[in-house]
């Protein structure tokens, strides 16, 4: 028996399961590992479209309102007369719309024009404050430029031309048939105009 020589290719037992654990080891942990690409790809896919909306919003590029304004765009227009009215409070202002009424369609971009006049031999400040009738279509005047945005500086008998640029939506409620859109001025005294100032070179 001793004597005898063994075959190359009869190993022990023992030799083998030793020579086959590291191979069976390695497999289970690449197995594993792709089990865990495959998790974290799936994962990935499925918080996607919530990433991308929390990076839009974050950015500015999902805006939901235009979303909402190209789906309204689908509504039929319908046509709508605009009555348009100014006033002053006692400031020396002159204020009146060139055209004080006007026939539109839900949907289109409507331009007018108001025109001001100083009748006083100083500066007057205003600041112009919008009204509509009925009150709840205001909502539904977008406005895309106003003088109304901000406080307006007139010279000693000045005469100013001033535009108001809006879309009137389409979702108009059906018992809206006329909508008037008013402006008064409103002087804003000297003092106030200086805190403002003040207040906006504090924040620079």
């Amino acid at each position: 028996m001793d004597g005898r020589r063994l075959s190359p290719h009869l190993a022990p037992a023992g030799a083998v399961a030793a020579h086959r654990l590291p191979q069976v080891g390695g497999n289970r942990r690449i197995v594993v590992g792709l089990l865990a690409v495959v998790v974290g790809s799936l994962l990935f896919v499925a918080a996607q479209p919530r990433l991308y909306k929390a990076f839009c919003e974050w950015t500015g590029l999902y805006d939901i309102d235009r979303a909402q304004r190209v789906a309204a765009s689908a509504l039929p227009a319908r046509p709508v007369t605009l009555e348009f009215d100014a006033n002053s409070h006692d400031n020396g202002l002159r204020f009146r719309p060139e055209t004080t009424s006007l026939a539109v369609k839900t949907g289109d971009i409507v331009h007018v024009t108001y025109r001001v006049e100083n009748t006083r031999d100083t500066t007057v400040i205003g600041q112009a404050v919008p009204s509509y009738g009925p009150q709840h279509a205001g909502g539904y005047v977008k406005k895309l430029d106003c003088f109304c945005f901000k406080q307006q500086t007139f010279a000693p008998h000045e005469v100013r031309e001033m535009p108001v640029v809006f879309v009137l939506d389409k979702t108009l409620p059906e018992d809206v048939n006329t909508l008037t859109l008013s402006y008064t001025f409103f002087e804003v005294p000297a003092g106030s105009v200086t805190a403002s100032a003040t207040s906006a070179e504090s924040r620079k």
